[in-house]
């Protein structure tokens, strides 16, 4: 891949079929993208002692993406986090730091795209800008960015001060990616706004990606909406069941469509497959009989969830045990592409996914579900 000539002012249409003719992977015409999310952490998605051939060192984690990369997954997804959650796992609590993780994972692969996840507050834009430019160079244009504006209070109290307020993150991230973008495409930049001052930036070379890296943020918020509307290629939702989702893939689409825009909506979840329901069913209790309920209640109450119902403030800590509170995909393969088949039909264009074994339940993805994926229309 050639770098090619920056142009900002490009229309929507214009941008997606640049990409797609540039084999940017997640602007193939596959109906369901598929992504490998959370392996550059301890325990991956599930926060749960059940046993796992999972570990978190590196050669274990270059295994997992180039299965991936085989089997045509269009993206590795990592965590960012900078401290465990506490629980008896201290889930997540040994991580990989997600700019230097995507650059090895693009050295490790061939076609699947490799993103980072930054913490805005936590990387000045302009540094962010010049790492992600690197590993863009490195993937041969490859590289993807998740922006998070920082949700984990005691996570980003780590740097200094307390939490801002809701919307005054998203007022922070729009400065943020305002100077990123300006040095994805400009030869200098000055900037005066309510968080940053910037004075003749330049940052060079410009990357491969036209006109600058896929971008994703999980804004679900109206601040974050109209965020993500503005700025962002991808929107990365929370569901409770295909209603939910169907009614938000709709409202983030017409935001964006009311800004002459659209986006591509994804969603995250474990997978839980087995042969047989029977099956499917053992490995789901064990994996919540082995659960880390103290740190769910920890993650529920923070969320200020524990004001609910005992069955809905349960419901939530079984979803945060089994994915971070994403949508599981749990069935024999056959029911898993329904559940994939539904929730594309309302909306949903990917899957963010992980495993409680990635390199052992990979390949029977590849082997189980796959195939019947294609059956169905959602993978060519």
């Amino acid at each position: 891949m050639t770098v090619t000539t920056v142009r900002p002012d490009l229309s929507y249409e214009e941008l997606v079929e640049a990409r797609r003719a540039s084999g940017v992977a997640m602007y193939n015409r596959n109906k369901m993208k598929l992504g490998i999310f959370g392996a550059n952490c301890s325990h991956g998605l599930m926060a749960t002692h059940a046993e796992s051939s999972y570990e978190l060192t590196w050669e274990h984690t270059q295994r997992i993406a180039q299965i991936a990369d085989g089997l045509g997954f269009e993206a590795m997804l990592p965590v960012a986090r900078y401290r465990g959650m506490g629980g008896d796992t201290n889930f997540n609590g040994e991580n990989y730091e997600t700019h230097t993780w995507a650059a090895g994972i693009a050295q490790a692969t061939e076609q699947i795209m490799v993103f980072s996840t930054t913490h805005v507050p936590t990387k000045h834009p302009i540094v962010a800008a010049k790492e992600s430019v690197t590993v863009d160079h490195i993937s041969g244009g490859r590289f993807g960015l998740n922006m998070t504006m920082g949700w984990y209070k005691a996570e980003m109290e780590m740097f200094g001060g307390t939490q801002r307020e809701h919307d005054a993150r998203y007022r922070f991230g729009s400065e943020w990616i305002e100077i990123a973008k300006r040095m994805w495409t400009q030869d200098r930049v000055d900037f005066s706004g309510e968080f940053f001052e910037i004075k003749d930036a330049m940052s060079d070379p410009k990357p491969i990606q036209e006109p600058w890296p896929v971008l994703v943020n999980a804004g679900n918020s109206p601040a974050g909406l109209e965020f993500c509307a503005r700025e962002c290629d991808f929107n990365f939702i929370a569901f409770a069941d295909v209603d939910e989702a169907r009614t938000t893939a709709a409202q983030v689409r017409g935001i964006a469509q009311a800004q002459g825009r659209d986006l591509g909506i994804l969603g995250y979840g474990n997978i839980i497959c087995r042969d047989t329901e029977k099956e499917t069913k053992q490995l789901l209790d064990h994996i919540l009989e082995k659960g880390d309920w103290a740190v769910a209640e920890m993650v529920s109450a923070g969320l200020g969830s524990e004001s609910g119902s005992f069955d809905k403030v349960k419901a939530l800590q079984e979803r945060f045990i089994l994915g971070y509170g994403g949508y599981p995909l749990i069935g024999t393969p056959e029911q898993i592409v329904e559940q994939l088949l539904e929730l594309e039909q309302a909306g949903i264009g990917g899957m963010m996914v992980g495993f409680l074994d990635y390199v052992e339940e990979l390949p029977y993805f590849g082997e189980a579900v796959l195939p019947l994926m294609r059956e169905a229309g959602l993978r060519e």
